[in-house]
């Protein structure tokens, strides 16, 4: 049981959030997305958003920072977030203008202004899960990109309504996070892309 929690929490963590919406992006849409397109945002996103992670997080841990990948206090989230936010800006600013895609640049805005509000919210004391920040936010995308394209998605939708349940299960029995906590989370991440429909749905 605790092997498959653990899994759960790895596979479903929030690092991959931004790629995942990339890609469920480029399988959903009906649009024509030459290869150009797709391999000029989903090369450089999966860089600053998986690859850049992971080294940070291994420096910041050398260097004592932070101890375990679940950064359990708030003094190790805000080194982690900071960074999280600036690369999310970079793709923001950077990235998509250059291979233009209306639906991903709002999917990560939402994205920005959730990790924003994470931030704010630890100089609070108040503590979000960033791995149910990360599925609502997913669940919320695939939602709009839905009534968008008008597309059915329920089966993906509805996995994704599992999986949220799951993750949540998983951070409970590790006691990463409180009730409130995982709820925080999921509110931030589905709130933040509704903000962002009015703009391109």
């Amino acid at each position: 049981m605790r092997t498959f929690q653990k899994a759960i929490s790895y596979i479903f963590h929030p690092l991959f959030t931004p790629i995942s919406g990339t890609f469920a992006y480029f399988l959903i849409t009906p649009k024509y997305s030459p290869l150009e397109l797709q391999s000029g945002n989903i090369l450089p996103i999966f860089i600053l958003t998986v690859i850049i992670p992971i080294i940070t997080f291994l420096i910041l841990k050398n260097i004592g920072y932070v101890h375990s990948v679940q950064l359990p206090t708030i003094k190790e989230r805000k080194y982690p977030l900071f960074i999280n936010l600036v690369l999310l800006l970079m793709i923001v600013l950077k990235v998509i203008p250059n291979n233009y895609v209306i639906e991903l640049y709002f999917f990560f805005v939402g994205l920005v202004g959730a990790t924003f509000a994470t931030i704010v919210l630890l100089f609070f004391k108040i503590k979000s899960s960033m791995h149910l920040l990360g599925m609502g936010s997913l669940l919320m995308f695939l939602i709009n990109l839905s009534i968008h394209f008008e597309i059915n998605i329920t089966i993906a939708i509805s996995f994704l309504i599992l999986a949220i349940g799951l993750v949540a299960t998983s951070r409970l029995y590790f006691k990463a996070h409180n009730k409130i906590e995982l709820l925080i989370g999921l509110c931030l991440g589905l709130i933040s892309q509704l903000l962002t429909v009015k703009y391109w749905l």
